[in-house]
């Protein structure tokens, strides 16, 4: 039995749905433990792509149990069209390969028309979330004013539930920011329906958990976004609103730290963010194009174009350090072929003094300027290679030195966005 988990290494898009999806022939469960569908893990199959949200990316393997924790945010409707869209391609057969907890708060219409109001209000200071209602919904949670799963499934104390927040939200929605309100009877009849639609799949998954350990199971934890829009550890304010970091499995998930075997930092060759925040190694002339085109780097969720730069070793460093991480999976090494000489930055000048750590605040960061150590390119497409010996010596000196920078060391390599264009230098379920 192995419990890992997969946690992005940097501000997200590092291509974890890839890797849980390769990793998951491996384990049992595959966990989804914190976020919504502000998420979007891509996963390419014989050519075919399938785009998920909440739904864990272990699904298209027909052996695994999917549990979405308590830790999650759900969005009932989006969640019940994808699942019927994965059933319609005959990918989910068996509703119980999809487990949802009852204790996972719902995001409701409010949720998501406040989160466009107050970024359309904030202007030139809008922090670019992607209007899913992710942020009013945790928001909502924090201040015990929520609604979960399970209260879809009780329809007499759900009016209640309902009439009593919406009193707040149409006053917010109305007087501040000059929106239509939201009927209330007509969410109430929708809220309804989405709970018998959801009863099948709703479960108290940190017992199917537990049980599954206990059975000497191998578990793997799927993160959503990543470690630097964290918000307690991450470039807040631009940051999600849950906590990214392998820690928040024990709370998302419901199981205790010494139930956690490893932690695989998941990072892509380069470094990429969507949406508005200090990015110090961002290349926003010739280069940072050539990245986004040859990378694809449009946001799987919204479709934004997604900010390209070199890989930056600070933030690795410091990722290591708030995941325990044992070991790196470094995705979309191909992107880098024909690029020439490739920069790396291992450190930070501020004020004129060097920083080997990541800054603390927001304001050090956007004085931030890296230092960098350039390392010679490789020509050759890599797409073809399946061992870490047929890489061309320079991408080989790449990885190694990457792992030499961080003191971790690099076990799986993506080297195109199909599931079989992986180099496997390590089991990463190999027994304890």
């Amino acid at each position: 039995m192995t419990a890992l988990v997969a946690v992005g290494a940097q501000w997200g898009d590092e291509g974890k749905g890839k890797v849980v999806d390769w990793l998951a022939p491996h384990a049992q469960l595959v966990v989804r433990y914190h976020g919504g569908n502000n998420a979007g893990h891509t996963l390419v199959v014989d050519g075919v792509k399938t785009v998920l949200h909440v739904v864990p990316a272990g699904v298209l393997n027909p052996s695994t149990v999917n549990l979405i924790g308590p830790g999650v945010v759900v969005n009932p409707d989006g969640l019940l069209k994808e699942l019927e869209a994965l059933k319609e391609r005959g990918l989910l057969r068996d509703p119980s390969r999809v487990r949802l907890s009852g204790r996972a708060h719902v995001i409701l219409p409010w949720h998501t028309t406040l989160d466009k109001a107050r970024e359309e209000a904030a202007g030139e200071l809008a922090i670019g979330t992607t209007g899913r209602g992710i942020g009013p919904a945790y928001e909502d949670k924090v201040t015990r004013r929520g609604i979960r799963v399970a209260d879809l499934l009780d329809p007499e104390g759900l009016r209640d539930l309902l009439a009593r927040i919406a009193k707040q939200k149409n006053f917010e929605l109305v007087e501040y920011y000059k929106w239509e309100p939201i009927d209330v009877d007509a969410l109430y009849e929708q809220a309804v329906e989405w709970g018998r639609q959801l009863g099948p799949y709703v479960d108290n998954t940190v017992h199917t958990l537990e049980e599954a350990l206990s059975a000497g199971k191998s578990v793997l934890f799927e993160g959503a976004q990543g470690t630097f829009l964290d918000v307690d550890h991450g470039t807040y304010p631009y940051v999600t609103s849950s906590n990214c970091v392998a820690g928040a499995v024990c709370t998302g998930a419901g199981v205790g730290p010494t139930r956690i075997d490893r932690v695989l930092g998941i990072t892509k060759a380069y470094t990429t963010r969507v949406g508005g925040g200090p990015f110090p190694t961002e290349e926003t002339g010739d280069f940072g194009a050539r990245l986004r085109e040859a990378g694809a780097e449009f946001g799987a969720t919204t479709g934004r174009p997604r900010r390209c730069g070199c890989l930056d070793i600070v933030m690795l460093r410091e990722s290591a350090t708030v995941n325990g991480l044992t070991a790196l999976a470094m995705n979309k090494l191909d992107v880098l072929s024909g690029l020439g000489e490739l920069r790396i930055a291992t450190a930070y000048r501020v004020d004129g003094k060097l920083k080997n750590d990541f800054p603390m605040t927001l304001a050090e960061l956007e004085r931030a300027e890296p230092v960098y150590e350039t390392l010679p390119g490789w020509g050759e497409d890599i797409t073809g290679c399946r061992r870490y010996e047929d890489l061309p010596s320079a991408a080989r000196s790449y990885v190694e030195r990457v792992e030499a920078l961080v003191g971790v060391p690099v076990e799986i390599i993506s080297v195109g966005p199909g599931r079989d264009e992986t180099i496997a230098r390590i089991d990463p379920f190999r027994s304890v």
